[in-house]
């Protein structure tokens, strides 16, 4: 999928930072949906071995590489190690792309006084799976918070799931952030198996240590939904609440209406992904009895 850029753009004093590493086929769009309008590029490569910084470099010069931990690292490593030369941050993934409609919410914004007591931009981003937009199912719109002040935000401290927090008010931007699933159904599965054992690895640290972000049900979108995962979905039984999670995504949020990109994406996503969550998190738990 290919953004056109605006017609006219302003240059807004935002630091865009980028992830990369083997990203040749999908970083192009991301880089193109902010050229005319981000004043900083930064690109945090973890050592690619194809053409990801030969397109990277007709874009920007500022590129680091530090070798790759897990994303929460990486972010708050640039953050933290990379001089940002403006006072807002805005941290994008390679398969992700900024639509015309974000930037001129985002324009809107800086150009007014309504960011003056604001340290965050909340905004929704859109799946597109196999070329086709994921609309239903509850997974659209959904809020994440990726621009904010740099001295009042970060990552939080998670294997897997993690969001960006800051201490004081946030609002929200027109417009989506879309994350195009464009790799084959070979790559998504080893990257979601891969997924599924830091998250396994998560649940067991949450059982003693508390997460950044609270769940709150009365809170912004983010904190929504950490709560619906930590005091619903966490205390159904096993397995009990994939099936239950899946006939409420499919049928009740009307997944089915995504088409047979749909009932692949919501299956493999909603279903097989949080199943074998529960299989290695049970796993887990069975090797801890039996050691004891």
């Amino acid at each position: 999928m290919r953004l056109e850029s605006p017609v006219v753009a302003a240059v807004l004093p935002i630091s865009v930072v980028f992830l990369t590493y083997n990203d040749e086929q999908l970083i192009d769009d991301g880089l193109k949906s902010v050229a005319d309008w981000a004043s900083e590029i930064i690109v945090v490569d973890s050592g690619s071995t194809d053409g990801t910084l030969d397109i990277v470099r007709r874009y920007t010069a500022h590129i680091a590489v530090h070798p790759f931990e897990n994303y929460a690292a990486q972010r708050n490593w640039a953050q933290a190690n990379i001089p940002l030369a403006n006072e807002w941050v805005f941290h994008i993934d390679s398969d992700e792309r900024v639509t015309p409609e974000l930037y001129a919410s985002l324009r809107q914004l800086f150009t007014g006084t309504q960011l003056n007591d604001i340290d965050g931009i909340l905004f929704p981003r859109r799946t597109v799976f196999m070329g086709r937009w994921m609309r239903h199912g509850g997974h659209y719109p959904v809020y994440h918070l990726r621009l904010y002040r740099k001295s009042r935000g970060q990552c939080e401290e998670r294997l897997y799931d993690q969001h960006y927090t800051v201490p004081g008010a946030v609002i929200k931007a027109h417009g989506d952030l879309i994350d195009v699933i464009s790799t084959s159904l070979d790559a998504w599965m080893q990257r979601h198996v891969r997924w599924a054992g830091l998250e396994v690895q998560q649940q067991l640290r949450a059982e003693v240590v508390a997460t950044q972000v609270e769940g709150k049900l009365t809170g912004t979108p983010i904190e929504r939904r950490r709560w619906l995962k930590r005091f619903v979905f966490g205390r159904v039984p096993l397995f009990t609440r994939v099936f239950a999670y899946f006939f409420y995504r499919y049928f009740l949020r009307l997944g089915f209406l995504d088409g047979t990109e749909g009932l692949i994406f919501h299956f493999l996503q909603g279903c097989w992904f949080r199943f074998y969550i529960d299989a290695k998190l049970w796993e887990a738990r069975q090797a801890q009895r039996n050691t004891r």
